[in-house]
């Protein structure tokens, strides 16, 4: 009895014509044996076409020239059109959304991709212009190529025609070891497919280039709809059919491959099947806080929540309480409304409408509901960086870092907040555009009668301009002045905010002083000693001084100037003779020129201490 065996995999070599074979018998050389069939040298296939040939025919090539001929072909660098909604979607401030699917249309790799697979499917029905590769051993030995006639059938020498048109290949080993065991018995069979045929489909409806194309045997509608190039921006990605005369063999929704990856309603094309490309249907533009913004194409039935897992679902940041939504219908009364979840995701979006999801962190949330991340350092037990929960003060703050050392100067704790130093920044900012614009105007009004007189005013607009370059490097430190007396222990109970840092010095010995006098520099503290008997130790101001503008930096970073204690009638009272406090900074200016054209300047020493910028800032704009 025949033994059959049914080859599993595709060799798409070259191709052959019907068999014309000779035989060889064992018998007739007096040498017993298996009998050997043979086809003659000249029926074997010699074109030499490679699998990659075969999958573009020369009639399927001579298509294509035609269209790139005629401008038909698409510009793929430039991508596919874009329709009036995408570009009404682009305008509301998303440039790049774009259709959902559109990488598939428009990529080379799909459009250029052979139309034949590796693998035959068990349902493919063998037909004219098919190769076989049938191999016999046993009580016979043959290793044969034929080619399918258009008559449908195969001839073997020794045994005959075959009819193996309309054969599904799962069952072809099958047919042909029946035919052949009637003139053979003990023997195996491997039957496999070589060069696949070529068929001719339609590709209708919107498509971009409809037409009729030559396609391999084994193409699927996937790849006859990328040989047209594609849905059209008008054409429908979830209506293809696939039609064979008047019957509706399948039809695809692209979204399955897409989101699911599913390809089981991707048929194999035959000679003469038609894929019709339908309108475009219900569109919906998600974007914002999804981790696929894009333009949804949507069925009847279909809500938001489907729109939502069609984007991937939302980004690990957004808000998922709610989306917004821009109903095209109501752009005339009510623009924007707003939608809760998950109580309206069974609502149905309109054609043209556009959902918006928001981010969770971008918004800033409530003081009252933020933990804050702040700082403690200096003279606390436990220095270092805490996250604290709502409602949080400064001494609550401190009692988590273990308390004060022994040695904490509470008068000397430097507060400082994120937001302030972002509100002095464009403060100073500001200040130093209208001084750069007053200097600009002085100087443009002046006018020389000499040569020295105008040197002088070179001069003094070279040394202006490097004062506001010095003063652009300076950036206040967004430290907040407590109000506390110099011998306080505890510190103010405020509020914190997030990004606080609260700095607790240790007890300073040492006042500076520093300036227009004879010796700057730090000198030991002495009980009862006065700013005064500081002033005199740094040998007093110089001859170029302003001693009327003196000021004191304080620790705690308020500041005493010797022009808040002055009035129409004189002094009222001197700097020199208040109390020296650990700690304390005090600042002599050099006397401007009053006569000049800076006359009505505010001096800079007053800007910089006006805005926080701190005793180390001054000393280096002095150098």
């Amino acid at each position: 009895m025949a033994q059959t065996s049914t080859a599993q995999t595709t060799d798409n070599s070259t191709t052959s014509s019907s068999a014309n074979a000779t035989v060889n018998s064992a018998s007739g050389s007096g040498v017993s044996g298996p009998v050997r069939l043979q086809q003659s040298p000249a029926s074997r296939s010699t074109t030499g076409r490679s699998g990659a040939d075969d999958a573009l025919s020369d009639r399927d090539r001579d298509d294509l020239m035609a269209h790139d001929a005629a401008g038909l072909m698409p510009n793929r660098a430039a991508g596919a059109g874009v329709d009036e909604f995408e570009t009404y979607v682009r305008k509301l401030g998303y440039p790049g959304v774009q259709r959902f699917g559109q990488e598939l249309i428009t990529g080379k790799a799909g459009f250029d991709s052979a139309d034949s697979s590796g693998l035959v499917p068990a349902d493919y029905t063998i037909g004219p212009g098919d190769e076989l590769q049938i191999s016999l051993w046993g009580s016979v030995d043959a290793d044969l190529r034929v080619q399918v006639d258009r008559s449908g059938r195969i001839s073997i020498p020794r045994v005959g025609t075959i009819m193996v048109a309309g054969v599904r290949y799962a069952d072809l080993s099958d047919v042909i070891s029946r035919r052949v065991g009637q003139v053979f018995r003990n023997y195996q069979l491997s039957v496999s497919l070589g060069q696949i045929r070529s068929v001719r489909i339609y590709v209708t409806g919107h498509v971009k280039r409809p037409g009729v194309y030559t396609v391999g045997g084994l193409s699927s509608v996937v790849n006859g709809l990328m040989r047209s190039g594609g849905p059209a921006s008008a054409g429908s990605l979830r209506d293809i059919e696939l039609r064979r005369g008047k019957e509706m063999v399948s039809r695809y929704d692209l979204y399955d491959l897409l989101l699911k990856g599913d390809r089981s309603a991707d048929r194999v094309v035959q000679n003469g099947d038609v894929i019709h490309v339908g309108p475009v249907g219900t569109q919906v533009a998600l974007v914002g806080s999804v981790n696929r913004p894009a333009i949804f194409e949507m069925k009847p039935g279909e809500k938001v929540t489907d729109i939502v897992a069609m984007a991937g679902g939302f980004t690990a940041v957004a808000d998922r309480s709610r989306l917004a939504i821009e109903r095209l219908d109501d752009r005339a009364k009510t623009r924007i409304t707003q939608l809760s979840l998950p109580e309206d995701s069974a609502q149905v979006p309109g054609s043209g409408d556009v959902l918006r999801a928001f981010s969770a962190v971008d918004a800033t949330q409530p003081v009252a509901r933020q933990n804050k991340r702040i700082r403690i350092e200096g003279e606390v037990t436990k220095p270092g960086e805490y996250v604290l929960p709502p409602g949080v003060t400064t001494r609550m703050a401190i009692g988590l870092a273990g308390g004060l050392t022994p040695n904490a100067y509470v008068y000397g704790t430097e507060f400082t907040r994120e937001s302030v130093r972002v509100s002095q920044q464009q403060n100073y900012d500001r200040a130093l555009r209208d001084m750069e614009t007053e200097f600009a105007r002085a100087s443009a009004t002046q006018r020389a009668i000499s040569a020295d007189e105008a040197a002088t005013f070179e001069q003094r607009s070279t040394a202006t301009s490097r004062l506001i370059e010095k003063l652009r490097q300076v950036r206040p430190t967004g430290r907040i002045v407590l109000q506390m007396e110099p011998d306080t222990a505890v510190l103010p109970d405020l509020p914190i905010e997030d990004g606080d840092r609260v700095y607790v010095p240790a007890r300073p010995t040492t006042v500076s002083v520093f300036g227009s006098v004879f010796n700057s520099g730090a000198f030991l503290l002495e009980p009862g000693k006065t700013l005064g008997d500081f002033m005199n130790l740094a040998g007093g101001p110089t001859r170029g001084s302003d001693p009327g503008a003196t000021f004191v930096l304080r620790p705690n970073g308020s500041v005493l100037s010797q022009l808040q204690r002055s009035s129409f009638f004189g002094l009222v009272g001197s700097v020199n003779k208040l109390k020296a406090e650990p700690g304390d900074t005090v600042f002599v200016p050099e006397m401007m020129n009053k006569t000049t054209w800076t006359q009505d300047l505010k001096e800079w020493t007053q800007i910089m201490y006006q805005f926080g910028i701190g005793a180390a800032a001054l000393k280096t704009l002095q150098n």
